[in-house]
């Protein structure tokens, strides 16, 4: 008996090895080739223009659906809460006083009133109840809703024509979408590795461009350039807000980048290790002035910001006085959330989140360079870069560190608000002296 062959005890395997065959060539066909030559097809805007259409009728299902049956369909966003009004610390302690007992320390801001405690009580309920510092530090509440649960979580059955294209999206985001996504990500980074590895150094930039083009696939990344005439060139800083560590990709798969930033375990640092094989050592002053290094990426912000905004920039990249070149990054959040939580998420559960959305879409603006204006000081540099990031994003300008995520506020804040009251009562005393 053992020596007859029955060809169907080896059909499955048959059967498996032409599917893998057929999905690696299909892979390397319509994505791996693509991406390293740099063309596209236009499937992936294709996509991105039936996504939206889909969203648009399942929000308005949605919202008539939750009308019928009065649910909450959206979260109430704090901005609503408060109304404050743009007033000094002198006049509302004025206004305060007016509206008390004691008329007659109005006009006179010299002695301590007991009302004026109001004040700084109101300002501490307001920070409270909307706080402008660590909203920054979670998703934001999209005002459509794109198939994914885990972006409104007010979420109720609605229909069952809604349930089922819900169910239907789950399937193909995670029984297609993702093992694809998957694929390609190993094939991105394991390249990487491998190339930089047995590669010469003249080929580390087109290994890293051609590898990095692969990721974006693995992310079904649809980025649109702007003004890439003014692209971060050779003896440079390039300074970019941060919302992620795709931040890297996205950039990095349209130009070479040294990479400055904090090392990591794990598979970060797996990649990072590659990376540094190409540009070991970065000496800030002396690579920033030489034309034939890379031009160094910095994220000035220190940490992940939800995309809504532009926090503190730390000024040791504004010092030197070289030539730096800012780049805004907006992503849209229909499509996924990009915003990495690093104290709620893990990078591998990060990375799933990532691949397990219906794409990442982005727009990159290149700013022209910038200088330090003479007399001006590092923070004032920073400060003026930063500012124009936010306008092209359209984000918030925000002054407040990004340190705040993990630390307390530090006691110069409390002591400048402090000092603003001192200065009232102490000032009206000298005016009233001369007088």
């Amino acid at each position: 008996m053992g020596l007859f062959f029955n060809p169907f005890n080896n059909l499955p395997c048959i059967l498996l090895g032409i599917s893998f065959t057929l999905w690696f060539t299909l892979l390397l066909v319509f994505i791996i080739v693509p991406a390293i030559s740099g063309v596209s097809f236009g499937i992936r805007r294709l996509y991105m223009k039936t996504l939206l259409k889909i969203f648009a009728w399942a929000t308005l299902r949605l919202e008539r659906g939750a009308k019928e049956k009065n649910h909450l369909l959206y979260k109430p966003y704090s901005n609503a809460i408060i109304a404050r009004e743009p007033t000094s610390l002198e006049e509302a302690i004025k206004e305060i006083r007016r509206s008390g007992s004691n008329r007659n320390l109005v006009d006179s801001a010299s002695e301590f009133e007991m009302s004026d405690i109001f004040y700084f009580a109101r300002r501490g309920v307001e920070s409270i109840m909307d706080d402008e510092v660590t909203k920054r530090f979670s998703a934001e509440e999209l005002q459509s809703w794109n198939l994914l649960t885990r972006s409104n979580y007010n979420f109720h059955y609605i229909s069952l024509r809604l349930t089922v294209l819900w169910a239907l999206g789950l399937l193909i985001r995670y029984g297609f979408l993702l093992p694809l996504r998957v694929t390609l990500a190993f094939t991105g980074v394991g390249l990487l590795v491998f190339l930089t590895s047995i590669g010469e150094e003249f080929l580390s930039e087109k290994v890293h461009l051609m590898c990095y083009r692969i990721c974006v696939r693995a992310l079904t990344a649809i980025i649109t350039y702007h003004d890439s005439e003014n692209k971060p060139k050779n003896g440079g800083i390039c300074v970019a807000n941060h919302t992620s560590p795709i931040d890297i990709i996205i950039l990095a798969s349209d130009g070479c980048y040294a990479m400055v930033g904090q090392i990591h375990g794990g598979l970060m640092g797996v990649i990072q290790r590659s990376m540094v094989k190409a540009c070991p050592h970065i000496w800030l002053s002396d690579h920033a002035e030489d034309k034939s290094k890379l031009p160094i990426l910095i994220f000035p912000e220190g940490t992940c910001i939800n995309n809504t905004s532009v926090m503190m920039f730390k000024k040791g990249s504004f010092e030197i006085g070289s030539k730096v070149y800012p780049v805004a990054i907006k992503y849209d959040p229909r499509f996924g959330d990009a915003f990495w939580n690093s104290s709620k998420y893990g990078m591998v559960s990060y990375l799933l989140r990532m691949m397990s959305s219906w794409a990442i879409v982005c727009s990159v603006w290149y700013l022209p360079p910038m200088f330090r204006e003479e007399g001006e000081d590092a923070v004032q540099f920073a400060n003026r870069v930063k500012a124009a990031i936010a306008r092209q994003g359209g984000l918030v300008d925000l002054l407040w560190d990004g340190g705040l995520k993990r630390g307390k506020v530090k006691d110069t804040f409390k002591e400048e608000q402090q000092k603003l009251y001192s200065k009232i009562l102490v000032g009206a005393q000298e005016d009233r002296s001369r007088s």
